[in-house]
């Protein structure tokens, strides 16, 4: 995401997004040739209730997540995938824990091991 889109979306009203999410629908819904009454259907919600989403008004995340399965679009939640990251103190601690070279056996576990005839 560039600092250019951040700044649109962020400095923009709720309404403006949710309106942008709608055209986004109407746009995916109209470039697969589906009418309304066809998606509405195919995602199990009445085609008002698309009509809705279409024009930015509020609608459910789940509705929104069963229209963008039927318009083949769940692609775009990758934006809100969650990446575990460490600290720098955490990564610089595991660095130290890391084993730096192979140890021989010791003269002990050597004469240890050995069996003499005495």
């Amino acid at each position: 995401m560039t600092d250019i889109s951040f700044n649109k979306w962020s400095s923009g009203s709720d309404k403006a997004l949710a309106e942008q999410i709608g055209a986004f629908v109407r746009h995916h819904r109209m470039e697969q040739n589906k009418t309304q009454d066809e998606l509405a259907t195919a995602a199990g919600i009445s085609r008002s209730t698309l009509s809705l989403l279409e024009r930015g008004e509020t609608v459910t995340v789940t509705t929104l997540i069963r229209v963008l399965r039927v318009l083949d679009q769940l692609n775009i939640m990758n934006a809100f995938e969650v990446r575990e990251t460490l600290s720098p103190l955490a990564l610089a601690k595991l660095q130290k824990e890391k084993r730096k070279r192979a140890r021989g056996r010791s003269v002990k576990q050597e004469e240890s091991s050995e069996e003499t005839d005495w």
